[in-house]
């Protein structure tokens, strides 16, 4: 009774969500499942696989076409008693722990079955040798034993085998590994190379690299098999004198079957012969990454016997967009080692228009699908969600945030280049250049849950405690979630859940499945979605590369263009997403496995080009239409940039913040700067960008230039600026504003420095051509004024490095072409 009440409460723990076997039974399945895309063009059909932990294999192969001595030397190696046992070999297990006590001779315990489950269906428990594990494995191997006979059982082993890593794909079943090892289909292979593939399985990577030293298995194995009656003794022998050559191998052979000399000269002889093979498949892998897409949303809902049984998928790709990205895939200039992912997505209804996976180079890719599985950190991307959540709360792009350390805070981020100017800086600015100071200012003035909120709403999930670290990017997405993210500042304010697939029926017409349709959630008001627009069209269109533009690249002839940059820490994730009238998308780039990319590599320049060329070809052909503008929505120019307003915002004074919550008018005050002060000398990209070229910007004559604010110490009573050059470069200037006093300067700018113009939407040239935004004003009737107090030498301008191809002054030297500002942790 004990024993029954045991195992009762074991099933009713660990037995009642079991997956099906039935998820195993795909090789009789035809293949000839037609998906098409949005116009009802033929894009491919869908071929089963078996997912195992070592990878998915798509090349199935029926067990009538893998040769026989394979088969045997499989089950001799394996699971010698696989045609007796009903899953599970009570025997078998007791002999490996014997043999392996008394001879050292570790010998399989687990059989085919419970290999094909434990590799199958309970993949995500692979690694855990857990008592939940084993139970299961042992339900699941018997139920799969009384479900197929034992020949189905094998054919699905031999599809899933792990047999190595073939470089930029894994060896995975029969069929790819006769075409790595031997260069043939797997019918083909003969005895001695059937029995060397056996022998590899329990660690393939180690033993092929070490042939030599394993060559003695072949030959036990060998004996194995005669005493099973599976080969005479005459076949054993003969397969032991059989020369052979696995890829790379230069082998030398005496006449008893004995090595003279073996040389790996060639390893990557491994992935050459799967490309090859692949190679003959052709447009077997065109579209790839989509077409995976499109089972992992059908599977759950109609099951794989209706997935792959025949019939007709009709989904929302566009078949110009698929092709536009996968070239840009192809063509993408990538540091050694990065791979990519690409989504491109319609901001009308959500539905994902293309998706690419990883860097293509002409053959099969992997099959993760970072476009849709990868969850990277964000980096600066993140800042227009943040900004336009400040709009919605009533801010204006006009309205300036200090760019200064935070105080009384033990988190402490810097800007790209560790300095800071000590100045308010409008939120154009701010995100134009992606300072990491104000944005954090903002983030702590609207309040971090605020902003996890709202990124739910996205759709995206924020970090356990994430704190102020989440407002530069500590979140971690897809491009498939940044896309549908960014679509709703192109559609009005409209969040949609991301989807492939609109029908499905089967062989007989019959109709499976209907997509209900997209449901919208309404994220920002049709203004606030505009406003934020706006200002990501200036991350584009504000500033020349020469300039120090960080997202020039986008430009799209004929069409406009918004959109963010974004790096991490170490320069392990590069990302731009951005939004047209008709496509949203966005793209990764990185190593798959996280490390760090090169210095020289941004954002700017490596998967900004990507975006561009992917949704350039997107588009190309179809007219060039405008962003939608909601009523209510005035323009100002607001130091030589058009802005975007609420209307009945549009005339009312910037509000300076610092992120205590506490408001003040444009500009703080300050105190004039001392008559000796010597400022430190710019650096070029400063002097390249905060004085904009005088041929083309002229000002407005009759316009004082306004002077920026510069942080009081408060520990002083004199009224002059402290000199920097007696400041302890470790001290941190509070974020105090300074008492108002009748003989401070007012550096309120006139107030015709704030330029009405007409209520249209500007020229998209209008915006391309416009003058760089608030190069930051000095001192009526000094040069350069002095410079706040800081911990490295002070810039007037953007803290992002000028791109590779802007020219600095002939007297000053380049930063290095670093883009972003990643967040710190």
């Amino acid at each position: 009774m004990v024993a029954l009440g045991s195992a009762g409460g074991l099933w009713y723990a660990w037995g009642r969500d079991l997956p099906s076997v039935s998820d195993l039974d795909v090789l009789e399945f035809s293949g000839q499942t037609r998906v098409y895309d949005r116009t009802g063009t033929l894009v491919g059909t869908l071929t089963p696989s078996l997912d195992s932990s070592g990878g998915v294999n798509r090349n199935l192969v029926p067990l009538g076409q893998i040769a026989a001595p394979l088969q045997k030397a499989v089950v001799t190696s394996e699971d010698r008693r696989f045609y007796e046992h009903h899953g599970v070999d009570y025997i078998g297990i007791a002999r490996g722990l014997l043999k392996g006590l008394l001879k050292n001779d570790l010998e399989g315990g687990s059989s085919i079955t419970q290999q094909v489950v434990k590799n199958t269906l309970l993949a995500d428990l692979h690694a855990a040798r857990t008592p939940e594990r084993k139970f299961k494995e042992a339900v699941l191997a018997y139920q799969l034993d009384r479900t197929y006979d034992k020949q189905k059982i094998l054919n699905a082993y031999l599809n899933i085998v792990y047999w190595g890593d073939g470089g930029r794909s894994d060896i995975v079943g029969a069929g790819t590994a006769a075409h790595a090892y031997f260069h043939k289909n797997a019918a083909d292979l003969n005895l001695a190379e059937s029995v060397y593939l056996a022998t590899i399985i329990p660690a393939p990577n180690r033993r092929y690299k070490e042939f030599k030293e394993y060559r003695p298995l072949m030959k036990d194995l060998l004996a194995r098999m005669v005493e099973d009656g599976r080969v005479t003794q005459a076949q054993a022998n003969e397969a032991w004198k059989t020369p052979i050559y696995p890829a790379g191998w230069r082998i030398g052979w005496n006449d008893d079957g004995t090595v003279r000399s073996a040389i790996l000269e060639r390893p990557e002889r491994l992935q050459e012969n799967i490309t090859a093979f692949e190679a003959q498949d052709g447009p077997k892998y065109a579209y790839q990454h989509y077409l995976q897409a499109v089972e992992k949303e059908l599977l759950p809902i109609i099951g794989r016997k209706a997935l792959y049984g025949g019939g007709r998928i009709v989904t929302g790709m566009s078949v110009p967009a698929q092709q536009a990205a996968e070239q840009a895939s192809l063509n993408a200039q990538l540091p050694d080692g990065a791979t990519l992912g690409i989504a491109l997505v319609s901001p009308v209804n959500g539905e994902v228009l293309a998706l690419v996976g990883q860097k293509l180079t002409g053959g099969r890719a992997s099959d993760w699908n970072n476009a849709t599985q990868a969850r990277r950190q964000v980096g600066s991307s993140i800042k227009p969600l943040l900004y336009t959540l400040a709009l919605q709360k009533g801010w204006k792009q006009s309205d300036t945030v200090l760019d200064s350390p935070l105080t009384n805070n033990d988190y402490q981020p810097q800007n790209y280049d560790g300095r800071w100017t000590g100045r308010y800086v409008t939120m154009r600015y701010a995100l134009d250049h992606s300072l990491n100071l104000p944005t954090v200012r903002i983030g702590q003035e609207i309040g971090v849950p605020t902003f996890e909120a709202k990124l739910r709403e996205l759709g995206l999930t924020p970090p356990d405690q994430g704190g102020l670290s989440l407002t530069i990017g500590t979140l971690e997405a897809s491009p498939l979630q940044m896309a549908e993210a960014y679509a709703a500042f192109a559609n009005g304010g409209l969040y949609y859940a991301p989807s492939l697939v609109r029908t499905v029926e089967d062989a007989r017409g019959k109709v499976l499945y209907a997509r209900p349709a997209p449901a919208a959630h309404r994220v920002w008001d049709a203004q606030t979605a505009f406003l934020g627009l706006d200002m990501i069209r200036g991350v584009v269109n504000d500033l020349s590369e020469s300039q120090g533009g960080l997202a020039t690249r986008a430009l799209i002839p004929g069409w406009p263009v918004g959109g963010k940059t974004g790096t991490t820490n170490d320069i392990k994730d590069l990302w731009f997403a951005g939004v047209t009238p008709t496509v949203a998308g966005a793209v990764w780039v990185g190593k798959q496995d996280g490390g760090t990319l090169p210095t020289w590599a941004y954002s700017g320049v490596v998967p900004t080009p990507v975006w561009q060329q992917a949704v350039a070809g997107a588009l190309q052909g179809q007219t060039p239409v405008r962003f939608q503008e909601p009523a209510g929505i005035a323009y100002r120019t607001i130091r030589q940039v058009d802005m975007a307003f609420r209307t009945a915002e549009a005339d009312q004074e910037p509000v300076a913040r610092d992120g205590s919550g506490q408001q003040g008018g444009f500009f703080t005050r300050r105190r004039p700067p001392a008559p000796e002060s010597t400022p430190a000398p710019e650096p070029a990209a400063a002097t390249q960008d905060a004085t904009p070229d005088a041929s083309t910007i002229t000002p407005d004559p009759s316009t004082a230039t306004p002077v920026e604010p510069v942080p009081a110490d408060p520990t002083s009573t004199d009224s002059t600026v402290t000199d920097p050059g007696t400041v302890d470069p470790g001290t941190v200037t509070p974020d105090v504003a300074p008492a108002p006093d009748s003989t401070l300067m007012d550096t309120a700018p006139p107030a015709d420095t704030v330029t009405p113009s007409t209520d249209t939407v500007p020229a998209d040239s209008a915006i391309v051509d416009a003058a760089p935004p608030e190069a930051l004003p000095t001192d009526q009737g000094t040069t350069d004024p002095s410079p706040a107090p800081n911990t490295g030498t002070p810039t007037e301008s953007t803290q992002d490095p000028l791109p590779p191809d802007a020219v600095p002054p002939a007297d000053q030297s380049t930063p290095a072409p670093t883009n972003e500002i990643p967040p710190l942790n």
